[in-house]
C-alpha cells in the first residue's frame, strides 16, 4: 500500500519523516532536478503489513535541487542513519537553534553529558543534540523522563511523578487589602483634619465674644466635644480590610474522596439555624415561614443542617405555620435543588422582575415552576387563613365542653344553676382535639403569654446520611429521580414561663435555643436570625465556614454578615439601608479585632458562646493591642508548644464543665467536650494548629429518642439558669436591650475575633422599618442600649488588655455616642439664638474672617475624607448624604430620650420597655412603600420640630431686623442664616415625613411645635430689646 504527498523539499514535514521515525529505514534519496523522492519502508506491525511510502516533492523557486539535503536553520547537512543507528533511539522533538544558546546550555539540567553537538558556524545545536543523544530538559512538573526508572546514573532524585496531579495546599480565605492610593491620603486627611481641628479649637478658646459670652461659651463646649467624638469614629477606621472565600478549596477539601474520606461523604461541621419570633402580629407567620423555607433549602449537607424556630409567645399561629411551612418544603426544596433556584425564598423568588427563565436550560423548568407557583399560592391562602380556622376550631370545642359541662351538671342535679353562671376556660384547641399547651387566644392561668409550659415539637425528624432520590411517578409530577429529597431537621421550640421569673427576653430565648439545641444535635456552630431575615445566597453558609475551618479559624467566635434589607424606598429617606455603618464601618473593624455582633446573620462558634477563652497562643504586647510571636522555631519545638497548649486549653474546658456554670444536665456538659472537637480546622498544614483529623465527622450521628428530647424539654424550664451563669457568662449576655453588642464585646475581651464576610451575591436579606416612627423607636432602642453599657462593667474603658486599643475606642464609641445628642440639640438652637439676638459666636470681622478659613478648612477635609470612604467602600454618595441626615434627625429625637431613659433607669431603677419593630406591611396592597407616608404621633417628633420652627422664626426676625436697621451687620446675618440653612437641610427628610402623602400630620403636633416657638421666640425678644425701643420687636 502506498501513498502520495507533495512536500517542499527541506521542511520540517520532511524532517519529522526522517528524524522522528525511530522504525523507518529509509531507502534512498534522489535529488534530481524536477522531483525530489524519498522512500521509506514500515515495519509490519498488528495494525498494518509491510508498506513502502514514495513522497514526490515537486520543484519550486524555493526548493532547488542539491546535492544533499540541509538542515533550513543552521545550514548543515543532514546525517544519513543506518537501521541500527535509529533504532531503540527515545522519541524527541527537535528544539529549533536561536541566538544565546550559551544561555540555554547554562541554564538546561542535563542528566547524561556527552560531547558537543556543534553546526558548521561552530555553534553549539541545542536541537540536533537532544536528538543524537539521550539529552533530557531535566525533572519537574513541566517533564519528567519515562526512563528514568533505568537510569542509574541519577539516584539524586526519585519519586513518583503522579504525585504533581495531586492539587497543592490552598487556603480557604485570603485578605484583600485596601489599594495605598485611596489608603495612605485617606489616612494623611485623619491626621491633617485633626491638627486642623486643634489650632481651630485653640483658637476658639483664646478669641471669645465679650458680647455674648454665654453664646461662644456654649458653641466652644459642642465644638471640643464634636471634634471628640469625630475622633472615637474616625480612629478605628484606619485599617480597613476586605475578605475573599475560595468555595472550591472548601469543596476539595471536605467534599471530595480522598484517602482519610473515600466515599466523598462531607466532613463539614454541622451548622444548628436559630430563628426567634416573638409576636405573630406584629411579626407575620408568612414572612418567619418563608424564612424557614430558605434555610431548608440551603446549599449545605443535609445532615449536619438544623433548623430551630424559638416562638417567644407560644402562639399555636405560628406552631401551624411551622407545620404548613414542612409540609410544603417537601416540594420547594427539591424544586431548588433541581433548578439551582436563588434566592430559596418562595416569596422572593416569584416576585422577582428579572426573567426567571434566564440561564434555565432544563426542558420541564417552566412545568414545575408553574406547578410550584401554584402550590405556593394555595399554600399562602392556608397560611392567611389559620387565624380564622383556630378561632373557628377553639369555638366548636369550648361549645362541645360546655355542653359536656352542663350535661354533667344535670346529672348530679345541679339543674338550678343558671347556665351564665358557668366559668369554663376558652380554650385554644389543636387539630387533633387536645388543648394547646401555649399561649391561649383568651389568656387563662398557665396559658397566656408570660406563663405557660415547655414546648418541643420535632415537626421533620433527623435526615438520614445517604441520600435518597426521588422515585417516578405520574406524568404530571416533578422528576426527581436524580434529586436528593432529604430535609433537615426542623424543631419548633417554646420555653417555658412563669409569673415571677425574669425571662430575659430575647437573649432568654436565644440560651433556651443553645441549650435545647445541644441536646438534640449538638451543632458546633451556631446561626442566628431573625425572623424576617432570609438567606438570599444559598451559599452562605458555606462562605462562613471558609473562615471557621481555615488557618488561625480556631481563634474566631463568630463571622458577621452584613444586613441588606428590601422594601426600602427607593430614596431610602430615613437612611434605612445604613450602608456607611456596614459598609464603612464594619470593613474598617475588620481590620482591627474584628466587627461588633449586630443581632442577626451571624455565624457563632458555640464554645465561643459557652464563655471558654481562645485556645492559646504566644503574643507579645503592641500600641495597638496584642499581637503574635515573630519568634522562628523549629519543627519540633513548634510541635512541643502545640501539645502543651492544647494540654492547656483541655485543663481549662475541664475545670470549667461544672454545674454551677451550665446547670445540672449531664448531656448538654458532655456535649461541650464533642462540640469543642467537631469545630476545629482540619490538620492538614503544618501551621494549623489545634486541628481535627480529616475524615473524623463523616460518622453517622445519634438518633433522636424521647429521653433527649425529655432532657431537652428540662433545660429550657424558667429554673434551669437559676444559680448558673447562663447570661453572665454564658451565651446571650443579659442586662441590656443591646444584648447583641455586649455579647459580642465579651467575647472580644476574652481575646477571640470576629471577621467580617461580605460576600458577592447578598449572603441574607430582610426588613426595615420605612415609617417614620417606626424607625425613631427603633433608633430609641439601640440608643438606650448604648447608655446602659456605658453605665455598666461592659465599659470598653474597664475591658481587659486582650482588647487592641482601637478596637477599644469603637466599644467606647458605642458607649458615647448618644450623649452626643445633648450638644447636638444645643448646637441646632444657636442659629436661631445667633439671629434672634444679632451676635455671632465670634467677636469681629478679622475674627470672622479667620473662623471662615478654619472653617473652609475643617470642610474640605471632611468632603475628601467622604470620598475616600466612598471609594474604598463602594457606598454612593447620595447614601453617605441620607446617613448624614438621620444622624442629625435621630441625634435631636430618639438619643436624648435614650440618655434620659439611661439615666433614669441607672439612677432611679426605673426599667425601661421597648416596643418591637414591626414587620408588617401596610393596609395598601397596592402601594409597595405605603408605610412611608403613615404618621404615628410620638414625643420624640417634638425636639426636631421645634427646632425646625426656631430656625425658621429666627431666619425671618433677623432678615426684618437687619432690613430696617441703621446700621446693618449682614456678616453676623450671613452666618447666623448659613448655620440654621445647615440644620434644616439636614432634618429636610423629617420634614417631609411629617407631610406625609396628603398631609396627614396630627394637628396637635404643629399647634404645640408652633406654640412652643412663638413662645420662645417673643420671650427672647422681650428680654433682648433692641437699643433705643421698648417694645417687643424693637423697630419693626
Amino acid at each position: 500500500m502506498a501513498s502520495k504527498s507533495h512536500f517542499k523539499k527541506g521542511s520540517s514535514s520532511v524532517q519529522r519523516i526522517i528524524q522522528m521515525s525511530d522504525g523507518f529505514n529509509v531507502v534512498s534519496e534522489n535529488g534530481s532536478a524536477n522531483l525530489s523522492n524519498y522512500s521509506a519502508d514500515i515495519p509490519p506491525t498488528p495494525e498494518h503489513q509491510l508498506a513502502t511510502i514514495t513522497v514526490h516533492i515537486p520543484p519550486t523557486p524555493d526548493n532547488q535541487p542539491i546535492e544533499r539535503s540541509t538542515c533550513p536553520g543552521c545550514k548543515s547537512p543532514y546525517k544519513k542513519l543506518d537501521v541500527s543507528e535509529s533504532e531503540g533511539k527515545q522519541h524527541q522533538l527537535p528544539f529549533p537553534s536561536s541566538d544565546g544558546v550559551a544561555k540555554i546550555e547554562r541554564g538546561l539540567s542535563m542528566t547524561k553529558s556527552g560531547p558537543l553537538v556543534k553546526n558548521q558556524s561552530n555553534e553549539f545545536d541545542l536541537a540536533q543534540w537532544l536528538f543524537e543523544t539521550k539529552g533530557s530538559y531535566g525533572y519537574g512538573n513541566a517533564i519528567w523522563p519515562k526512563d528514568f526508572e533505568n537510569d542509574s546514573g541519577s539516584d539524586w532524585m526519585s519519586g513518583d511523578p503522579k504525585v504533581f496531579h495531586e492539587k497543592q495546599w490552598r487556603p480557604l480565605t485570603r485578605k484583600v487589602s485596601i489599594s495605598a492610593a485611596v489608603l495612605s491620603p485617606y489616612r494623611l486627611l485623619i491626621f491633617i483634619r485633626m491638627v486642623i481641628l486643634v489650632f481651630f479649637l485653640k483658637w476658639r478658646i483664646q478669641n471669645p465674644n465679650e458680647d455674648a459670652i454665654w453664646l461662644w461659651g456654649m458653641s466652644v463646649v459642642c465644638e471640643i466635644w464634636f471634634a471628640f467624638s469625630w475622633l472615637l469614629d474616625q480612629l478605628p477606621k484606619l485599617c480597613p480590610v476586605d475578605r475573599a472565600t475560595d468555595l472550591d478549596v472548601l469543596k476539595k477539601k471536605f467534599e471530595t474522596p480522598n484517602p482519610s474520606n473515600p466515599t466523598g461523604k462531607s466532613d463539614l461541621p454541622g451548622i444548628d439555624i436559630f430563628v426567634s419570633t416573638a409576636d405573630p402580629e406584629k411579626e407575620p407567620v408568612l414572612v418567619t415561614a418563608n424564612t424557614i423555607l430558605s434555610i431548608l433549602a440551603a446549599d449545605y449537607p443535609v445532615e449536619k443542617l438544623s433548623c430551630y424556630v424559638s416562638d417567644d409567645g407560644g402562639a399555636l399561629l405560628t406552631f401551624e405555620a411551622m407545620a404548613e411551612a414542612a409540609s410544603f418544603a417537601n416540594l420547594w426544596v427539591p424544586f431548588c435543588r433541581k433548578h439551582d433556584i436563588e434566592p430559596r425564598n418562595p416569596e422572593s423568588y416569584f416576585n422577582m422582575k428579572k426573567d426567571p427563565y434566564k440561564n434555565k436550560v432544563l426542558p420541564d423548568f417552566v412545568r414545575d415552576r408553574r406547578r410550584v407557583k401554584r402550590e405556593y399560592e394555595e399554600f399562602k391562602v392556608r397560611i392567611n387563613g389559620l387565624p380564622d380556622s383556630i378561632r373557628r376550631r377553639s369555638d366548636a370545642y369550648n361549645a362541645r365542653e360546655e355542653i359536656k359541662f352542663m350535661k354533667l351538671q344535670r346529672e348530679k342535679g345541679n339543674d338550678d344553676e343558671p347556665v351564665g353562671n358557668l366559668k369554663l376556660p376558652k380554650a385554644t384547641w389543636m387539630t387533633d382535639g387536645t388543648y394547646w399547651p401555649g399561649t391561649w387566644t383568651t389568656p387563662a392561668p398557665e396559658h397566656s403569654r408570660g406563663d405557660h409550659a415547655s414546648i418541643i415539637q420535632v415537626m421533620i425528624k433527623p435526615p438520614s446520611d445517604e441520600p435518597i432520590h426521588g422515585t417516578p411517578s405520574e406524568s404530571n409530577a416533578m422528576d426527581l429521580t436524580e434529586i436528593d429529597i432529604r430535609l433537615p431537621m426542623l424543631v419548633y421550640v417554646s420555653r417555658e414561663k412563669r409569673t415571677g421569673y425574669d425571662h430575659n427576653k430575647k437573649a432568654g430565648a436565644m440560651n433556651a435555643l443553645v441549650r435545647a439545641s445541644a441536646v438534640m444535635s449538638n451543632g458546633p456552630f451556631i446561626l442566628n436570625l431573625d425572623c424576617d431575615h432570609y438567606i438570599y445566597n444559598s451559599q452562605a453558609l458555606r462562605e462562613g465556614m471558609c473562615f471557621m475551618m481555615d488557618r488561625g479559624g480556631e481563634r474566631i467566635c463568630y463571622v458577621q454578615f452584613p444586613q441588606r434589607f428590601e422594601g426600602i424606598d427607593p430614596s431610602d429617606r430615613y437612611a434605612n439601608h445604613n450602608t456607611v455603618f456596614f459598609d464603612v464601618n464594619m470593613r474598617a473593624l475588620d481590620g482591627l479585632q474584628g466587627p461588633v455582633y449586630v443581632g442577626t446573620g451571624c455565624l457563632f462558634r458555640r464554645t465561643a458562646l459557652y464563655g471558654f477563652d481562645p485556645p492559646r497562643i504566644k503574643e507579645q504586647g503592641s500600641c495597638l493591642g496584642r499581637k503574635k510571636s515573630s519568634n522562628v522555631v523549629s519543627v519540633s519545638e513548634s510541635e512541643v508548644a502545640s501539645v502543651e497548649d492544647q494540654s492547656l486549653y483541655d485543663e481549662e474546658m475541664h475545670v470549667a464543665l461544672i454545674p454551677k456554670k451550665f446547670g445540672n444536665s449531664s448531656l448538654l456538659v458532655d456535649s461541650i467536650r464533642v462540640a469543642e472537637f467537631q469545630g476545629r480546622p482540619l490538620a492538614d498544614h503544618p501551621s494549623v494548629k489545634n486541628g481535627r483529623p480529616p475524615g473524623a465527622l463523616t460518622l453517622s450521628r445519634e438518633l433522636l429518642d424521647a429521653s433527649v428530647l425529655a432532657e431537652a424539654i428540662n433545660v429550657i424550664s424558667c429554673w434551669y439558669e437559676d444559680k448558673t451563669e447562663w447570661g453572665n457568662r454564658v451565651g446571650w449576655i443579659y442586662g441590656s436591650v443591646t444584648e447583641d453588642v455586649v455579647t459580642g464585646y465579651r467575647m472580644h475581651n476574652r481575646g477571640w475575633r470576629s471577621v467580617y464576610c461580605v460576600t458577592k451575591r447578598d449572603a441574607f436579606r430582610g426588613t426595615a422599618p420605612i415609617n417614620l416612627t417606626d424607625r425613631l423607636h427603633q433608633v430609641l432602642r439601640w440608643a438606650t442600649g448604648s447608655v446602659e453599657i456605658f453605665f455598666s462593667r461592659n465599659n470598653a474603658l474597664l475591658g481587659s488588655s486582650r482588647v487592641k486599643f482601637l478596637q477599644r475606642i469603637a466599644y467606647l464609641n458605642v458607649g458615647i455616642y448618644p450623649f452626643t445628642s445633648i450638644f447636638l440639640i444645643v448646637y441646632c438652637f444657636l442659629p436661631a439664638l445667633s439671629l434672634f439676638s444679632g451676635q455671632f459666636i465670634v467677636p469681629s470681622i478679622e475674627n470672622q474672617v479667620n473662623f471662615l478659613v478654619y472653617l473652609l478648612g475643617i470642610t474640605l477635609t471632611l468632603i475628601l475624607l467622604a470620598a475616600l470612604e466612598i471609594k474604598w467602600s463602594g457606598i454612593e454618595l447620595e447614601e453617605w448624604w441620607r446617613n448624614e441626615q438621620f444622624w442629625l434627625i435621630g441625634g435631636t429625637s430618639a438619643h436624648l430620650a435614650a440618655v434620659l431613659q439611661g439615666i433614669l433607669k441607672v439612677i432611679a431603677g426605673i426599667e425601661i420597655s421597648f416596643t418591637l419593630t414591626s414587620k408588617s406591611a401596610g393596609d395598601n396592597e397596592n402601594d409597595e412603600f405605603a408605610d412611608l407616608y403613615v404618621i404615628k404621633w410620638t414625643s420624640l417628633m417634638i425636639p426636631p420640630i421645634v427646632i425646625m420652627m426656631m430656625n425658621l422664626i429666627g431666619i425671618a426676625v433677623a432678615v426684618s431686623r437687619t432690613i430696617y436697621s441703621d446700621n446693618p451687620e449682614w456678616s453676623s446675618l450671613l452666618g447666623g442664616v448659613f448655620f440654621s440653612f445647615w440644620v434644616l437641610a439636614h432634618l429636610y427628610p423629617f420634614a417631609k415625613g411629617l407631610m406625609g402623602r396628603r398631609g396627614r400630620t396630627p394637628t396637635v403636633v404643629f399647634v404645640w411645635s408652633g406654640l412652643i416657638a412663638v413662645t420662645i421666640s417673643l420671650l427672647w425678644v422681650t428680654i433682648d430689646r433692641p437699643s433705643g425701643n421698648t417694645q417687643i420687636g424693637g423697630s419693626f
